[in-house]
């Protein structure tokens, strides 16, 4: 019944927002500037709605007509529900490519949601939505530019490579040297970005709200929420820009001791806009690039400790903190000032990149925070409990945070032999987290909507961190560096 009424719903959402947006569309596309463009835009929109519309329905129906009868927790249900999982992931990493821009922000945000959604959706999502992003063309990034500069790149820049060196689901970055001979990264954001924004938003959220109306413990309205605050900051480059001056200004101020050893590029301000960003380019090794990092004289061991203790810093004294570190967004090279030891190492310099996304942390959360990690590291069960309940999750779901935030079953939280300041997790753990993050799918769903938005945040920032020290193949984590800030706090 659910499902036949999710289809209707469906069908009726997709010709009540068509109508409405052809309704309006005669009165703006007049009045628009760029009449041509306005028309695409509004043909689009209703089209992106009908394919969300079909989609869901699709997912929903999938899993209401092949689970239907099995037994729970039999072999056929899990081996059914895998392929589910798994056809359902298809259909929504190919729903986001077809509608592009912030679907695509959407499909990265569920493929980072490590064993908080079915590995089969972090896997297929992750795999694609960050090697597959859109690619302007050279004529749209000469648009851009000339309606945000005035002129197009050949007058602006002595040269402007045509290709880019990276795209991501936002903007691509292209090489150009200066009028007067530096050397820069222009990031171009993607044309009609801020068009559609509002509209996408609108559309997903409409979605996820039907759906969970009609299936309550799919509860992703969070993950709406978010998006919808962090995206258009994400759009105004100029926040981004703003964003790195006070990642620095904050190292310099609040944490001398390591200031030479986190660096950002230099923006240019007077060929930055809200669209377009300047800054001086950065050369340097990937921070998962162990090869390189080691031939340019520096140890992993030294990036890993650097890298923990800037986000540490970040997290819990400065409560503003980057929320996307992953390996493209972070750089090695060694310190410009430093000399060659006498077996030839090097002391390694932090590049941090693409400042869009950041969260601040007030002093309250920040000292809960700091309080859970120091009881996760001593295995402290009481003052686990307490903190997590601080932070939101409540009395009932306090232990499956705390195993979100280790990546660990609970028995091995609060197992005082295991050595918490390491952060692999063997494969057992793995399979045993990824059976909860199906069997617990609900109660998952219900811990995310409790946790205050910037806690979320937090989650994928610690995933990063840990995805970045696994790479460096080493044992050391944010938490080795908050022992020493939690002691002196």
């Amino acid at each position: 019944m659910a499902t036949r009424a999710l289809w209707r719903t469906g069908k009726k959402l997709a010709l009540v927002s068509t109508a409405l947006c052809v309704g309006g569309a005669g009165a703006t596309i007049a009045t628009s500037d760029d009449p041509a463009t306005a028309l695409k835009l509004f043909t689009a929109i209703p089209l992106r709605l009908v394919r969300d519309s079909i989609t869901a329905a699709s997912i929903v129906f999938d899993y209401e007509y092949s689970l239907w009868g099995l037994d729970e927790g039999s072999v056929e249900k899990s081996k059914v529900k895998h392929e589910v999982h798994l056809r359902s992931a298809r259909k929504l990493e190919e729903l986001c490519f077809r509608n592009g821009g912030i679907y695509i922000k959407l499909g990265q945000h569920v493929g980072q949601l490590d064993y908080l959604v079915p590995q089969e959706y972090v896997e297929t999502l992750r795999a694609s939505m960050l090697n597959r992003c859109p690619v302007s063309s050279y004529d749209q990034v000469c648009q851009v530019i000339k309606k945000e500069l005035g002129e197009s790149p050949d007058k602006i820049f002595s040269e402007f490579d045509p290709t880019p060196i990276a795209s991501a689901s936002l903007a691509q970055v292209h090489v150009a040297h200066t009028i007067d001979g530096q050397k820069v990264a222009v990031k171009v954001q993607h044309t009609h970005m801020t068009d559609t924004a509002a509209a996408d938003h609108a559309t997903v959220d409409m979605i996820v709200n039907t759906v969970h109306r009609f299936f309550p413990s799919f509860d992703y309205r969070w993950l709406v929420d978010e998006m919808r605050e962090s995206v258009p900051k994400e759009l105004d480059f100029l926040v981004e820009a703003q964003n790195s001056e006070k990642c620095l200004d904050n190292f310099r101020k609040q944490s001398p001791h390591i200031a030479d050893y986190v660096y950002a590029p230099k923006v240019y301000w007077n060929l930055s806009t809200s669209k377009l960003l300047t800054m001086e380019f950065m050369d340097g090794a990937h921070v998962n690039d162990v090869k390189t990092i080691q031939r340019l004289g520096i140890q992993p061991k030294e990036v890993a400790k650097l890298v923990s203790q800037a986000f540490a810093e970040m997290m819990f004294k400065h409560g503003f903190v980057h929320c996307d570190p992953h390996a493209a967004n972070l750089l090695v090279r060694p310190l410009p000032s430093s000399k060659r030891s006498i077996l030839g190492k090097r002391k390694p310099q932090l590049i941090i990149l693409d400042h869009g996304l950041y969260k601040e942390l007030d002093f309250h959360t920040r000292a809960n925070y700091a309080a859970l990690w120091k009881a996760l590291i001593f295995a402290d069960a009481t003052a686990i409990k307490e903190n997590c309940v601080k932070l939101g999750a409540g009395e009932d779901l306090y232990a499956l945070f705390a195993g979100i935030l280790t990546m660990r079953p609970w028995n091995k939280v609060v197992d005082p032999s295991v050595d918490h300041l390491v952060i692999k997790s063997n494969d057992g753990d793995r399979s045993e987290l990824q059976m909860y993050a199906s069997q617990y799918f609900p109660q998952i769903s219900e811990l995310l909507r409790r946790l205050p938005r910037v806690i979320l945040l937090m989650l994928k920032t610690n995933d990063c961190l840990r995805a970045v020290n696994s790479s460096l193949e080493l044992s050391h984590s944010c938490s080795l560096s908050l022992v020493s800030i939690v002691s002196h706090s």
